[in-house]
């Protein structure tokens, strides 16, 4: 697998044509604790960049940007009940929803990890 991130502090990791999204550590260590997340649902379609997702907090509320374009095959709707896994596990069990991926080339502008850290520490 795979993993990349966007300067609007996505994560993406790739598996085949399976992309799974969610928000980066940076991102929710931002927006204190969440409240509410509103995923896509299954066969909703997405450009590069659109918004997919909000995730509320009590500081704020923040869309998510799908960063490949593709078609929705699964919303996390664990996080309905538990939007604070969001807070807790990020990078794991809080990711927001997976895609089929339409062009795996637009892969190719996002930053791998290392890049990433780079930029957040540049903030």
């Amino acid at each position: 697998m795979s993993r990349y991130f966007t300067e609007e502090h996505e994560w993406v990791e790739v598996e085949g044509d399976i992309a799974t999204v969610g928000i980066t550590e940076y991102a929710q260590s931002q927006l204190g604790d969440v409240v509410f997340v509103d995923v896509p649902s299954e066969g909703k379609q997405f450009d590069k960049g659109d918004e997919a997702a909000v995730v509320e907090s009590v500081k704020a509320a923040s869309d998510v940007y799908s960063p490949v374009s593709g078609t929705i095959v699964e919303g996390n709707d664990v996080l309905a009940d538990e939007p604070a896994l969001v807070n807790t596990d990020p990078e794991g069990d809080g990711w927001f929803f997976k895609l089929e991926l339409t062009d795996a080339s637009e892969l190719d502008g996002l930053m791998d990890e290392g890049a990433y850290k780079k930029y957040v520490a540049g903030l």
